[in-house]
């Protein structure tokens, strides 16, 4: 019998936009040198009756329910290399189709059952993929071409301006003194473990976007595309 990883704490399914829903829930994991408790999210997208889930959180048994009276999952898409710890259980749960970069490396039991392409066949309508080329791990966004444009990102840009319920004690002060606290910012971790180069963001600034659904933080509304591109500035500055 296959084992998955147990639910975590986790907040309420939230739809955010038309049939795109956002869920904050819990991670743990090693990061230089001692473990942290922190938040990370994932998004759902409806198209008809379809849903795909992007960077998977496991719900618990009220969260599947209140999942299930969305629609069918048909799709999990993996976009950042850093993520993914749940995607079995939800492919495993649903039969559904497995995405992601052809370059991962899926989590054990799983195969990769559709590529994801520039230019490719994409897991929803209205879609379209950017991918991070200088990277030393797999990572792309997808945006949704909904509400002028939202990105969803994993790693790679996020939007923590505060700690939320999901951190515990210990593991706060240590990324407030690192800075992860920043309204449009970019991974630190990602940047450390994946150490992007500025041709990436120069491309990227010339995807049009107006919101971004992230991996951690909140969304981030209406200004994200001004945001984001102060912050590839500071960075990189391109």
């Amino acid at each position: 019998m296959t084992t998955f990883k147990e639910a975590m704490p986790h907040g309420p399914i939230q739809e955010v936009f038309d049939d795109v829903f956002f869920v904050t829930g819990t991670m743990k994991n090693e990061f230089f040198g001692s473990m942290w408790q922190f938040s990370r999210n994932m998004v759902v997208v409806r198209d008809g009756k379809d849903l795909t889930i992007v960077n998977s959180v496991r719900l618990d048994d009220a969260g599947l329910e209140e999942l299930n009276r969305l629609g069918q999952v048909k799709n999990v898409v993996r976009i950042g290399d850093m993520h993914g710890v749940d995607d079995p259980f939800y492919v495993d749960r649903y039969g559904a189709k497995f995405w992601a970069l052809p370059d991962m490396k899926p989590q054990a039991g799983l195969k990769i059952d559709q590529a994801l392409v520039e230019g490719g066949e994409m897991p929803f309508s209205g879609c379209s993929l950017f991918v991070f080329k200088t990277v030393q791990r797999p990572e792309c966004i997808l945006r949704l071409d909904r509400e002028g444009g939202i990105m969803i990102a994993c790693d790679s840009l996020q939007n923590w301006v505060e700690p939320d319920e999901f951190f515990d004690e210990t593991t706060v002060p240590t990324m407030q003194n690192m800075n992860f606290f920043v309204q449009a910012n970019l991974g630190l971790a990602w940047l450390h473990e994946s150490k992007p180069q500025a041709e990436d963001f120069v491309r990227l600034k010339e995807v049009s976007f107006k919101h971004a659904l992230c991996g951690h933080g909140y969304p981030l509304r209406d200004v994200a595309q001004e945001e984001y591109h102060k912050t590839f500035k500071k960075y990189f500055n391109v």
